[in-house]
C-alpha cells in the first residue's frame, strides 16, 4: 500500500526503503547541443518490501548497501534545514507563472539550463510557447528545487507522480547521479522526524553532499561512479 512506503535515513548508514517501493535507473537524455532535455529510463529492479540503498557512496553492489559505510567510518549525519520550502525558497514573479527557487537543493541535472534558463523563461510566461518551455524545466528538475506557481489560483504546478524512487546517471558528465524520489514519498530522518512531503526530492547516494541527506551537487563537482556505468 502506498502509505505504507516510505524511505528512512538510518544513522551513518543506508536509507531503508519499506513498502516495496518501485525502484528504476534512468538517465539524463541530452540534445545534440548537449543539453538536458529528458529522463529516460535504462533500467529497473525487482521491488522488495525492504531495500537498503547505499547512501556512502562506497558500494561494490550498488545502488543497494553492500556494509561499506561502517568499514569506511561514514559519518552521515543530516545538516539540511527543515523549514519549509517555501520559507527558504526565493520568489521571482512573471506574467503568467511565479517561479520559486530553493538554490541549495540544486542537484545540477541542468534542465533549468536548457533554451533560455528558467530565471529568464518566467519573465516570458504570459507566451504560451515560453510558459511550455519554463513548465517543463520545472518539471524535470530532479530536486524540486524549482517549483511554479500558478498566479491565476496561487496554487502550485505539479504534474501527476507516482511513489517510486530513481537511481540516476548523468552520461554527459560522466558521473553518477542521486536518488530521484517522486510522488510525496515519505523521507523519515534518523531522529524519526518526518521531512516535508516534496513532489520531487534528490537525496545524495555519493556520500559527498555537505546538505545532506539532499544532494548538493557534489557527486557532478567529483566525478563520482557508482560502479555501474
Amino acid at each position: 500500500m502506498a502509505d505504507d512506503m516510505k524511505i528512512t535515513v538510518t544513522k551513518d548508514g543506508p536509507y531503508k526503503v519499506e513498502g516495496r517501493v518501485p525502484l528504476i535507473e534512468q538517465a539524463i537524455g541530452v540534445n545534440a547541443a548537449g543539453e538536458s532535455i529528458n529522463w529516460q529510463q535504462t533500467g529497473d529492479f525487482e521491488s522488495k518490501p525492504t531495500m537498503m540503498l547505499c547512501r556512502c557512496g562506497q558500494s561494490s553492489n550498488a545502488p543497494f548497501c553492500d556494509g561499506s559505510h561502517a568499514e569506511e567510518g561514514f559519518d552521515g549525519t543530516e545538516v539540511a534545514d527543515r523549514a519549509p520550502y517555501e520559507k527558504q525558497a526565493k520568489r521571482m514573479e512573471g506574467p503568467r507563472y511565479t517561479l520559486l527557487d530553493q538554490e541549495d537543493l540544486c542537484a545540477i541535472a541542468r534542465f533549468c539550463d536548457t533554451h533560455k534558463t528558467v530565471w529568464e523563461e518566467v519573465e516570458k510566461t504570459d507566451d504560451p510557447e515560453h510558459a511550455a518551455i519554463f513548465l517543463d524545466q520545472i518539471s524535470n528538475c530532479v530536486s524540486g528545487r524549482l517549483v511554479a506557481i500558478d498566479n491565476e489560483t496561487g496554487e502550485p504546478v505539479h504534474a501527476q507522480r507516482g511513489q517510486r524512487i530513481s537511481v540516476t546517471q548523468d552520461p554527459a558528465e560522466e558521473c553518477s547521479g542521486p536518488l530521484y524520489v517522486e510522488g510525496g514519498l515519505r523521507v523519515v530522518s534518523a531522529d524519526g522526524e518526518d521531512y516535508e512531503l516534496r513532489n520531487r526530492m534528490a537525496l545524495c547516494r555519493c556520500g559527498q553532499s555537505g546538505n545532506k541527506p539532499f544532494c548538493d551537487g557534489s557527486h557532478m563537482k567529483g566525478g563520482w561512479s557508482d560502479g555501474t556505468r
